[in-house]
C-alpha cells in the first residue's frame, strides 16, 4: 500500500468523533511550528490558557528538574543556593514585586522537584483566624437546631477537635454531628481516643499543643499524668470515620453537610489528582453550605472555584491567609509553602479567600 497522507478540515460548529485505529507518523523540523500555526479555541478539559504550552517553556523546566548528575539534581543545589540568599533579605525585600515573581519561579521548581507525600504534623488551634470564621459562621445558623461538619484529613485530631470546641463553645444549644475523616486507620484510632502525649508522637514531629495557652489547655483537656485527654463535651456527636476523599461513595457515605473543612492534605496530590479530589469534596456540602479549604494548591483550588461558580467569603481573608505561620514559611521552598497574598493581582478575592459559599447553578 502506497503512503497517504490525511488531513481533515472540520467546519466550524461542528464537533468531529473518530473512534477507528489510526497510526500516524510524523515528521517535522523542531520548533517549526512555532509562530506559523493557528488555532481557534483549545478544549478546556485538555489544555488551559491560550496555548496548550507556552514556548515548550514547562517542558523544557521539567526536564531540568528531572535532571541527574552523577545522581545527584543540580535543581537541589540551586535551590539550596538561593535559600541562603533569600533568608538574608531584608523583609521589606519580598514584598517588591520582582522578588516575589522571582520566589514564585523559586516555588515552582520547588513544585516540581518535592516528591509528594502525605503528612500528620498538625497543631490544635492551628488557624485561630479560619476557626473565628468557622465560629461566626454557626452563629449565624439560627434556623436549625442541628448542625452537620465533617473535617476531612483529619489527621490524629487536633484539628476536628479544634473544630468542635469552637463550634460548641459559641452554640452549646446546637446539636452537632461533627465526622473526623482520615485515609489513615491509625491516625485515625489515635484521634477517636483523644488521649495526647506531651512529647512528639511516631505520627507528628511536632508539639501539637504548641500554640494553645494554659487557659485553653485546660479548656480543652484533663491531665493524667503525661497525657492530656480530650474532654467528654466536646468529644460528644463526633463519629471517626477512615476513608479516601477520593472516593466518589463518601457523599453518600456521610451525606450533605452544612461545613465542610478540608485542610493541608489536597497540597500532598499532584495537581490533577487535587483538582478531582475538591470536586468530589464539593459534592459533599449541601446548597448554600459552606467549604473551608487551605493547603491546597492556590492554581488548583481557583480553578476549581472559578470552574463550580463558588462565592468567596472576603470576611477575615487576610488574616485566615496569614493565620498558619509554618505553611506561609514554607514558601517558595516547599511545595506546600503558601505564597505571600497579592493584592496586585486581579483575582486575589478569589485566589486567596479558603472559605467558600457553595451557591447552587442552574
Amino acid at each position: 500500500m502506497s503512503p497517504a497522507v490525511w488531513v481533515w478540515r472540520v467546519p466550524p460548529k461542528v464537533e468531529y468523533f473518530y473512534s477507528e485505529k489510526m497510526k500516524l507518523i510524523a515528521f517535522s523540523k523542531p520548533r517549526w511550528f512555532r509562530g506559523n500555526d493557528t488555532h481557534t479555541k483549545w478544549n478546556p478539559d485538555v489544555a488551559r490558557g491560550d496555548l496548550p504550552f507556552t514556548a515548550d517553556g514547562g517542558l523544557s523546566l521539567m526536564r531540568l528538574v528531572r535532571l541527574r548528575i552523577f545522581g545527584k539534581s543540580p535543581i537541589n543545589a540551586y535551590l539550596r543556593l538561593n535559600r541562603r540568599l533569600w533568608n538574608s533579605l531584608p523583609a521589606s525585600a519580598i514584598t517588591l514585586s520582582s522578588i516575589r515573581s522571582y520566589g514564585n519561579f523559586l516555588h515552582s521548581l520547588a513544585r516540581m522537584q518535592g516528591g509528594r507525600a502525605q503528612a500528620s504534623s498538625t497543631f490544635f488551634l492551628r488557624n485561630r483566624p479560619q476557626l473565628e470564621l468557622i465560629r461566626r459562621l454557626v452563629e449565624r445558623h439560627i434556623e436549625a437546631n442541628t448542625l452537620r461538619v465533617t473535617v476531612l484529613g483529619c489527621s490524629t485530631g487536633a484539628e476536628a477537635y479544634s473544630v468542635a470546641w469552637r463550634i460548641r463553645s459559641a452554640r452549646p444549644d446546637l446539636r452537632l454531628i461533627l465526622h473526623a475523616v482520615d485515609i489513615s486507620r491509625q491516625a485515625v484510632e489515635v484521634g477517636k481516643a483523644g488521649v495526647y502525649a506531651r512529647l512528639p508522637s511516631k505520627f507528628t514531629n511536632t508539639d501539637i499543643f504548641e500554640r494553645l495557652t494554659e487557659a485553653e489547655t485546660r479548656e480543652l483537656f484533663d491531665r493524667d499524668g503525661d497525657v492530656e485527654i480530650v474532654k467528654s463535651w466536646i468529644k460528644e456527636g463526633t463519629g471517626w470515620n477512615v476513608a479516601d476523599v477520593r472516593d466518589p461513595a463518601i457523599v453518600d457515605a456521610l451525606g450533605p453537610q452544612d461545613i465542610v473543612v478540608a485542610n493541608n492534605f489536597l497540597c500532598h496530590m499532584e495537581p490533577v489528582m487535587a483538582e478531582r479530589c475538591l470536586r468530589n469534596i464539593a459534592r459533599l456540602v449541601r446548597p448554600r453550605g459552606y467549604l473551608v479549604v487551605s493547603g491546597v494548591d492556590l492554581d488548583v483550588r481557583t480553578k476549581v472555584a472559578a470552574d463550580l461558580g463558588w462565592k468567596p467569603l472576603q470576611e477575615l481573608l487576610e488574616e485566615i491567609h496569614d493565620g498558619d505561620p509554618c505553611i506561609r514559611e514554607f514558601w517558595p521552598w516547599h511545595y506546600g509553602g503558601l505564597e505571600p497574598l497579592n493584592k496586585r493581582r486581579h483575582d486575589w478575592r478569589l485566589r486567596y479567600a479558603t472559605a467558600f459559599e457553595l451557591v447552587p447553578t442552574g
